[in-house]
């Protein structure tokens, strides 16, 4: 199995550790604002999706510790912490931590250099991490992935959030956020391929928020569709084997 190198940190990382963090929601929604729905409107998004996965896969969400690798201002924190065992959150962004924990009392948070997660082996049931990906060197990919194996418990699974670059409008909302400044979109396929070759199995992808509509009938459609690479997002999902 590929042992993980130290993940060397992105230049927006290098400058969001040194920096005052952005205000990620504003720069957000102005990026997005041509679709009608605001920020919240993914967040809430992703932690339901991220819900229907682990109990897929078999999982408990009540009775499951969660790491999310590169967490920023723990916004989807809040839709969480009542549904999962345990949440902690790292980033190198000291203020997007000081934040997140302002507003999410119930999680722990821990800033770390961007390299080796600061996190002991086998310590997780699962990890996610959100449209961070994009941000990491290209050839940095491998040992991100890689290091995420690292602290999860045999059995443990990866959820990896991604824009879609295979939909125009996520190209645009990208292209018109400057904090995507750096942004290097994966495919899908890309990303799969990066969790087979760390050592993950049980490797697949499913893609989430074809129409920016509310509502639970809509919720049910989408989960329907989830094979249809159409979605302004995707996940990619591998688990470590046993």
């Amino acid at each position: 199995m590929p042992t993980s190198a130290p993940v060397v940190a992105s230049e927006s990382q290098q400058r969001w550790a040194d920096e005052p963090y952005p205000d990620y929601v504003a720069e957000v929604n102005r990026s997005i604002a041509f679709s009608g729905v605001e920020q919240d409107f993914f967040t809430l998004g992703k932690a339901r999706r991220l819900l229907e996965i682990l109990r897929r896969r078999g999982f408990d969400p009540h009775s499951t510790r969660l790491l999310d690798i590169g967490c920023g201002v723990g916004l989807i924190h809040k839709h969480l912490v009542s549904k999962l065992g345990v949440i902690n959150g790292v980033d190198v962004a000291k203020d997007a931590l000081d934040l997140a924990a302002r507003d999410n009392p119930g999680v722990s948070y821990e800033a770390y250099e961007g390299e080796r997660l600061p996190v002991k082996d086998n310590a997780y049931d699962a990890a996610m991490t959100i449209c961070v990906m994009h941000h990491v060197p290209p050839n940095q990919w491998g040992a991100f992935v890689a290091d995420a194996l690292r602290v999860l418990r045999p059995g443990g699974l990866f959820v990896v959030f991604e824009h879609n670059p295979w939909n125009p409008l996520t190209r645009l909302a990208v292209a018109r956020c400057p904090f995507d400044f750096d942004a290097v979109l994966l495919s899908p396929s890309k990303l799969q391929g990066l969790l087979s070759g760390a050592g993950f199995s049980e490797v697949s992808r499913e893609f989430v928020f074809f129409a920016p509509f509310k509502g639970e009938a809509v919720a049910a459609v989408e989960a329907k569709l989830r094979w249809l690479p159409l979605g302004a997002q995707y996940a990619a999902i591998g688990r470590k084997p046993f």
